[in-house]
């Protein structure tokens, strides 16, 4: 029975010449490093910014440590330092996020209230962590990713990474209007 290469033999394969082998590691990755991006950047400047990924991939391919079998976590070190750049180009009065599908109209259901007053609370808390932190907690949360390999992706070593993750999680919990949250969250789970 064969098995499939993982990533850092076909990124070995790449550097020696056969085309085909980093184009399956962009197959394999490509929703995720995108799904990364939009929920950073929104949908049109994430397609824009997918593509200068694959490129800086692809061109640093050389440094990738093949230590590690997965290439998601670089791949996502690569998608955050085109970010980064990405949002040092852009006007400082310009908004950082497209914010597509929202209407400028009145919505009744109580329901959506709720949960544009959670989404509010929880996003002002968010801001306040520094960006390490946000990070760290967001491809732990969202990207799924392990902490030591979010920290591989951000650059530190995972005991920084632990330390950025737990430092996020105190200060959510004490962020203003955070423990009311928590409190109502807490109720429903338990009537369920």
């Amino acid at each position: 029975m064969t098995t499939d290469p993982d990533d850092a033999e076909l990124i070995a394969r790449s550097l020696g010449g056969d085309v085909d082998a980093f184009m399956e590691v962009v197959r394999r990755h490509e929703a995720a490093v995108g799904a990364y991006l939009v929920r950073r950047v929104g949908r049109e400047a994430a397609e824009d910014l997918l593509g200068e990924v694959w490129v800086a991939a692809l061109g640093s391919r050389a440094n990738y440590d093949r230590a590690f079998p997965d290439a998601r976590p670089w791949l996502f070190g690569v998608a955050h330092n085109m970010l980064r750049r990405h949002w040092r180009s852009r006007p400082a009065e310009e908004p950082l996020a497209d914010v597509p599908d929202i209407s400028s109209g009145w919505d009744p259901w109580a329901a959506v209230d709720d949960r544009v007053d959670v989404e509010s609370v929880l996003l002002e808390a968010l801001a306040l962590l520094r960006p390490q932190q946000r990070e760290i907690l967001a491809l732990v949360a969202w990207e799924d990713l392990t902490v030591a390999d979010a920290g591989r992706a951000i650059g530190v070593p995972p005991g920084t990474a632990r330390r950025y993750l737990h430092e996020a999680r105190i200060a959510l919990r004490n962020a203003p209007g955070m423990a009311a949250l928590l409190t109502e969250h807490n109720a429903i789970t338990e009537a369920r």
